[in-house]
């Protein structure tokens, strides 16, 4: 039976956090990127599609322009197909998915996806825990914000990671990525 992979490539400020207290990344938009996507093209491409937690959806949501050209399965148990707007109903780009990570998983796994972008703090978080994540990307951005939501929360065990690779970027984000050597799948 094919299983699926999950992927995570996000941003943190150098202090840990992917977001302000009140879920805003504003901070984001002040780093001069140099016109460079840091790896991202290449990194989605190699996806079959993306899961996002309710908080992040709600933030791509408001975006200019719908960033992701794959389908889009939003994690949650309080969001409904009526939270997703009409544009984006249309052929299943965007659906929600109120099951576990293990179950989403082996629904994907079996529509035929292979690698997907697990995307949102609290996402990566519950994918890590069921050991469904194989890799991640951190792309530290220099910047302190003091406080805010971290990328990681309490484990019940240590996690082991391989370092991938390192890139640094004239920008001054430094991209670090890690293969998962073990987490334990959740009861």
């Amino acid at each position: 039976m094919a299983t699926l992979e999950g992927h995570a490539f996000i941003a943190t400020s150098l202090d840990g956090f992917i977001a302000r207290t009140d879920h805003e990344i504003d901070w984001l938009n002040k780093q001069p990127l140099d016109g460079d996507d840091h790896g991202y093209e290449a990194f989605v491409a190699r996806m079959d599609g993306v899961i996002l937690g309710r908080h992040s959806f709600r933030k791509v949501r408001g975006f200019p322009e719908w960033p992701y050209k794959t389908p889009v399965v939003v994690l949650s148990r309080t969001l409904t197909q009526d939270d997703i707007p009409a544009p984006l109903r249309r052929d299943d780009r965007v659906r929600i998915a109120g099951t576990s990570p293990s179950r989403l998983a082996a629904t994907l796994a079996a529509e035929g996806w292979r690698r997907a972008y697990i995307d949102g703090g609290a996402t990566i978080q519950s994918f890590l825990r069921a050991g469904l994540l194989n890799e991640i990307t951190i792309t530290q951005v220099p910047i302190l914000l003091g406080a805010g939501r971290r990328l990681f929360g309490p484990l019940e065990e240590d996690i082991d990671l391989e370092l991938r690779e390192v890139r640094s970027y004239r920008s001054g984000l430094v991209a670090t990525r890690y293969r998962i050597l073990s987490s334990a799948p959740e009861i």
